[in-house]
C-alpha cells in the first residue's frame, strides 16, 4: 500500500487488509513515496478512524519505497495516480510494473480513481478515505 508520506491512506489500507486476512496468507505493508515522515507513526486522525472500526494501526511506522519492494511484493497498490507514476520510474522492469495497481481499480475497474489526500482537510476525509479501502480491500481479497 503506498501513498505520499506513508502516515495518511497507506497505513489505513495496510490495517483495514490486515484485518480481513492473517498474517500466515497474505504479508501486507505500507509505504510512502517521500521520506517526509519515515519513523513516524501514522497521523492521529487515521489512527483515531481506524480505531472507530476497532482496527490499531498506532504501531506502524513510515517508511520509504524502495527498488526492493518489487522483490519482496507481489502487488503494490498505489492510493493516486502521483504515486503510480512515480512507482512506475522505480520499476525496474516490465514485471516490477504489472505489479503496480491503482487500489481503487479493485472496487471500480478501469475507473483510475485516486483515493484523496485527507491529510489538508477535516477529520471526516479520514472516515472517508476508510470507507473507499475498506470497499477496496474486500475487492482485493476476494480477487486473493
Amino acid at each position: 500500500m503506498v501513498c505520499l508520506g506513508n502516515i495518511c491512506r497507506s497505513p489505513l489500507a495496510e490495517g483495514i487488509l490486515k484485518s480481513k486476512t492473517s498474517p500466515e496468507s497474505i504479508f501486507v505493508d505500507s509505504a510512502g513515496t517521500a521520506a517526509y515522515h519515515i519513523g513516524n507513526k501514522p497521523d492521529q486522525r487515521s489512527i483515531n478512524v481506524a480505531a472507530k472500526y476497532g482496527l490499531d494501526i498506532s504501531r506502524q511506522r513510515a517508511r520509504k519505497i524502495s527498488v526492493k519492494d518489487f522483490d519482496t511484493f507481489d502487488r503494490i497498490f498505489a492510493m493516486d495516480q502521483n504515486n503510480y507514476d512515480h512507482l512506475l520510474l522505480l520499476a525496474r522492469t516490465d514485471f516490477d510494473i504489472s505489479k503496480i495497481k491503482l487500489i481503487l481499480n479493485e472496487a471500480h475497474p478501469n475507473q483510475n480513481r485516486s483515493v484523496p489526500d485527507p491529510y489538508d482537510g477535516e477529520s471526516s476525509g479520514f472516515e472517508n478515505v476508510y470507507s473507499m479501502l475498506d470497499e477496496a480491500c474486500e475487492c482485493i481479497l476476494k480477487k486473493l
